[in-house]
C-alpha cells in the first residue's frame, strides 16, 4: 500500500515517529507522501527533512514529500514564502506542490487571499513542472469552494497538463468527473468509513479504479474502527478494505492498484520490500 497523504511532521508524532513508521511497514505500507505545509510557511520544509532523515531505513516505508501553503495560512504567505516554495519544489524527494486550494468552511484566511495564494502557487508549481495536491472544503451545505476551485483549475492549471490529486475527497460525483478531465486522481481518506459518509462511498464506488488513490490524512480522520484516535499511516488498510467492499474486490487488489496509480502518476518505482 501507499499512503498518498499524511502529515508526519505533526507534533503529535514527535514522541514515537520511528515506531509509527515500523507499524506502517508491518501493516503493508511501503511508501508515504508526507505533506509539507507544516504549521505555516515557515515550516513547510519539515516534510522534506523527515523524508531525508528516514531515507533508506530498513523496516520503514519510503517517504516522499510535498511543499506548499495551506489555505488556512494564506494570510501568512509573503514573497519569502513563495521563494521558499520555489526552492523546495525542485528537490528530488519533493513530488508535488501541496496541499493548496480553498477552504470556505473555517475561513481562517480571507477568501480573496486564499484565491490569490492558490493562483500564485499554481504559477510556481507550473514553472517547476510539479503536480499539485488540492485541499477543498466548502462552507456548510454549499459547493462554493468546489465551484471556485474547479473554475481556477480549468482556467490556470488545465493548460499545464500536469494534473494532480484531489486529496481527502468529499465532493460530489460531478466534481470528481470534472477534476479527472483535468488529469487529477481522486484520493479517499478515513472519512470514507464514517457512518454518515454514504455520499463519499457512492463516489468511491463509481470512480474508475485506475484514477484512485488511498490516504490517511493522518493524524486526522482516523477510520473506523479507530475513529476518534490519533490516525497513522498503518490505518490506510481500512480505507483499502472499505473501497474493496464497495466494489466487490479483495483489499489487496485495491492496495496494489492504487499503489500502481501513484507510481505511474509520479514516475516512481513501487517498492514491495
Amino acid at each position: 500500500m501507499i499512503d498518498s497523504h499524511c502529515h508526519l511532521d505533526s507534533p503529535r508524532y514527535h514522541e514515537d515517529r520511528p515506531a509509527l513508521l515500523e507499524r506502517a511497514w508491518a501493516a503493508g505500507v511501503r511508501q508515504i507522501l508526507t505533506i509539507g505545509i507544516g504549521e505555516g510557511p515557515d515550516t513547510m520544509h519539515q516534510a522534506l527533512q523527515i523524508s531525508r532523515e528516514y531515507a533508506g531505513r530498513a523496516g520503514m516505508p519510503k517517504i516522499w514529500a510535498s511543499a506548499g501553503v495551506h489555505p488556512h495560512e494564506a494570510r501568512l504567505a509573503d514573497e519569502a514564502a513563495f521563494a521558499k516554495l520555489d526552492a523546495l519544489l525542485p528537490e528530488p524527494e519533493v513530488l508535488a506542490c501541496g496541499e493548496i486550494g480553498l477552504d470556505y468552511f473555517y475561513d481562517h484566511s480571507p477568501r480573496d487571499e486564499q484565491k490569490a495564494v492558490f493562483a500564485r502557487q499554481m504559477e510556481i508549481a507550473s514553472g517547476r513542472r510539479k503536480p499539485i495536491v488540492i485541499h477543498c472544503r466548502p462552507s456548510q451545505n454549499s459547493t462554493d469552494a468546489w465551484d471556485d476551485t474547479l473554475a481556477m483549475l480549468k482556467a490556470q492549471w488545465g493548460p499545464t497538463g500536469l494534473g494532480g490529486i484531489l486529496h481527502c475527497f468529499s465532493g460530489e460525483q460531478r466534481h470528481a468527473d470534472e477534476a479527472m478531465q483535468l488529469g487529477f486522481l481522486i484520493s479517499f481518506a478515513g472519512n470514507l468509513t464514517f457512518p454518515k459518509a454514504q455520499a463519499i462511498r457512492d463516489v468511491a464506488a463509481a470512480v474508475p479504479l485506475d484514477r484512485m488513490l488511498i490516504e490517511t490524512d493522518a493524524p486526522f480522520l482516523a477510520p473506523v474502527p479507530n475513529r476518534g484516535k490519533r490516525n497513522e499511516p498503518a490505518f490506510v488498510k481500512e480505507v483499502a478494505a472499505t473501497i474493496a467492499g464497495l466494489r466487490g474486490l479483495e483489499p489487496d487488489e485495491v492496495a496494489n492498484r492504487t499503489a500502481t496509480n501513484f507510481s505511474a502518476f509520479f514516475g516512481v518505482e513501487i517498492s514491495a520490500s
